[in-house]
């Protein structure tokens, strides 16, 4: 019984987990729809915030990582609507939480120019599924704020919990990472 419940009450939650069932390809249009798309899927929430958390950690530079996934993630949705959408998306958008939390995680954090490229790299697969469902201009303006905004209060969470002990952005980063590993199963 304990089995069955569980199994019902995760696939009653699968459909959260995704932003980007693909079905509805160009369907939104709008700038709000937009704007809201990025809150829209657990994957790219997590992803986004955990990028301002581990940017939090770069004084004076905070900015850096999110506005080349805000840049990289616009260039891999103007590429899907191209037709030129890369594969493995699921799977790309996966690995990028196992990573992104590996990097909250690490003891140690690598130079910022190759944490700033691998989460660029990521955000193209991101954009991509974003881009399948997206259509025009204002709509993309729209995830490109919202995006900036997830990153902006990820940056205010990972200054937060960096206040309380330095062991939070840590912990976040393990809870990230596990996520995206349980994407991947």
């Amino acid at each position: 019984m304990k089995k069955t419940l569980t199994l019902v009450a995760l696939s009653s939650v699968s459909g959260l987990a995704l932003a980007h069932g693909g079905s509805d390809t160009g369907a939104h249009h709008g700038f709000v729809e937009g704007l809201l798309h990025p809150f829209t899927g657990l994957d790219h929430l997590a992803a986004m915030l955990a990028v301002g958390v581990w940017s939090a950690g770069s004084a004076g530079r905070r900015w850096i990582a999110p506005l080349a996934f805000v840049a990289m993630l616009l260039i891999g949705a103007l590429l899907s609507q191209a037709g030129l959408a890369p594969p493995g998306i699921e799977t790309m958008i996966a690995a990028s939480l196992l990573v992104i939390g590996a990097l909250l995680l690490a003891p140690r954090r690598p130079p910022l120019a190759i944490a700033t490229a691998l989460i660029g790299g990521f955000a193209l697969f991101h954009g991509a599924a974003h881009g399948q469902e997206l259509a025009g201009g204002p709509a993309l303006a729209g995830m490109a704020l919202g995006t900036a905004l997830l990153h902006g209060l990820g940056i205010a969470l990972g200054t937060a919990l960096r206040r309380q002990a330095a062991w939070l952005p840590r912990a976040t980063g393990l809870g990230v990472a596990l996520f995206g590993l349980g994407l991947l199963a």
